[in-house]
């Protein structure tokens, strides 16, 4: 993405705008301390920008979820056709995305990369906030537990539950829209489909143009934090650098290749040599969209899978299927915690996951696609929505990493629900002959 004067790429200007806010508000934490006019900077000048970025985001977080969740379940087409390959696909989908967030939160119990900061520091921090974040913390104090919470997430009035923050809820009522127009098939149903479609799209538009005022809002979220914490946030963030690239690699290397092997009956070394292309792709534009193409080529002309469930789960899978952004999401709502000294129950924890779980699907397939399901999910559990702040610097390159992740799940995804299904012969599809000589059976 190149947006601005000269063609700048933006995740160049998102590095000189948390560059900038960094130094300067180290600087400032070194040589300035407590001064008072620090305080009326940061109140009057970058809290203000930094909160209006981030209202921003809030106002369009539940159109974009609720559009790219309905299209997600509508573009599967007729549900009685697809059979088993639309089941095998949702199955895959739910095991494997659940899997990497039980990996991501496990990474972040076990090593807390965001632990051990001073609280009144942290208190400060807070007391700059906005009231729209306090707002939505105070929100989710009323939140049932237990047998309440399932029941809970069927809502009996989904606009009272879009104003409350509910988005299991809204996410719920999204699944059953979705199913609703892929069942219905009328000129009407049509319509309303190519209604969703456009909301999607328009909140899409809008989404870019408000990321495109990123490092700006970067500069000023991370000059305050800087100022604040000072160089104990160079350690925090590298510490959550290395646990989100560190469960990347595990679930990329690890359970891809056991599902390959065991699951979709292929040496995970075939496929990682033969998927290289739409790797390189994935990681260089970091949207799961932009790759499609290639990873479409990938799966006819070097892994030789039938088209039709390789175009079928591809295409749902750039939308549905995106487990690095679901452990990403995870990761980041608990390194957030732990940062702001919220203690998560056991019981908040499996909320986050479900969440993630299901806002990976809902997350578009573009570069920061799930900055606002991390602030709306941090909301919900009480944790403070401006701490996205400290990660908006770092997120293009773990954006890159996490849709290296996202696309390769989607090959592996097409790889496994491939086994066992044929496609008519075609003359121009050499790559299937040589399927056998490419793949490792499993007994």
């Amino acid at each position: 993405m190149s947006t601005g004067t000269g063609g700048i790429p933006l995740h160049i200007k998102m590095a000189i705008g948390f560059a900038a806010g960094l130094l300067l508000g180290l600087a400032v934490h070194a040589f300035a301390g407590d001064a008072g006019w620090v305080k009326t900077f940061t109140d009057y000048v970058t809290q203000p920008i930094g909160q209006v970025f981030l209202r921003l985001l809030f106002m369009l977080v539940i159109p974009l979820l609720f559009s790219a969740l309905v299209m997600g379940v509508a573009e599967m087409g007729d549900i009685r056709a697809l059979g088993r390959i639309g089941w095998k696909t949702l199955a895959y989908t739910i095991v494997v995305s659940s899997i990497a967030v039980v990996i991501g939160l496990a990474m972040v119990n076990v090593f807390q990369p965001g632990g051990g900061v001073d609280p009144a520091l942290a208190q400060r921090l807070l007391a700059d906030g906005a009231e729209r974040a306090q707002g939505i913390v105070d929100s989710t104090r009323t939140t049932a537990s237990g047998m309440g919470l399932l029941i809970g997430i069927v809502p009996d009035n989904v606009i009272r539950a879009a104003a409350n923050n509910d988005i299991l809820a809204v996410m719920f009522f999204a699944l059953m829209f979705g199913i609703g127009l892929v069942m219905t098939k009328t000129r009407g149903a049509e319509r309303m489909k190519g209604v969703i479609e456009g909301l999607f799209e328009i909140s899409m538009t809008l989404i870019n143009l408000v990321i495109r005022f990123a490092p700006i809002a970067v500069a000023c979220l991370v000059f305050n934090l800087a100022a604040l914490f000072g160089w104990e946030l160079l350690l925090r963030l590298g510490a959550f650098v290395g646990v989100v690239v560190a469960a990347l690699a595990i679930h990329f290397f690890v359970v891809y290749s056991a599902a390959l092997y065991f699951a979709g009956g292929m040496s995970p070394l075939f496929f990682f040599r033969n998927s290289q292309a739409a790797i390189v792709m994935a990681f260089s534009t970091a949207s799961s969209n932009a790759t499609l193409p290639t990873a479409l080529k990938v799966a006819d002309e070097k892994l030789g899978l039938p088209r039709r469930v390789a175009r079928f789960v591809l295409t749902i899978g750039a939308t549905a299927n995106q487990n690095g952004t679901a452990l990403f999401e995870g990761v980041t709502v608990l390194f957030l915690a732990q940062f702001f000294g919220v203690d998560l129950s056991l019981g908040q924890q499996v909320v986050v996951m479900l969440v993630c779980i299901l806002g990976g699907i809902g997350t578009a397939g573009v570069p920061a696609g799930s900055l606002p399901v991390i602030a709306l999910i941090c909301g919900m559990v009480g944790v403070p929505p401006e701490g996205i702040g400290l990660i908006l610097g770092v997120d293009r390159f773990l954006d890159m990493c996490r849709t290296t992740l996202n696309v390769t799940g989607d090959l592996v995804a097409a790889v496994v629900v491939s086994r066992g299904e044929s496609d008519t012969p075609d003359a121009s599809a050499g790559g299937d002959a040589t399927v056998p000589d490419q793949t490792v059976g499993v007994a």
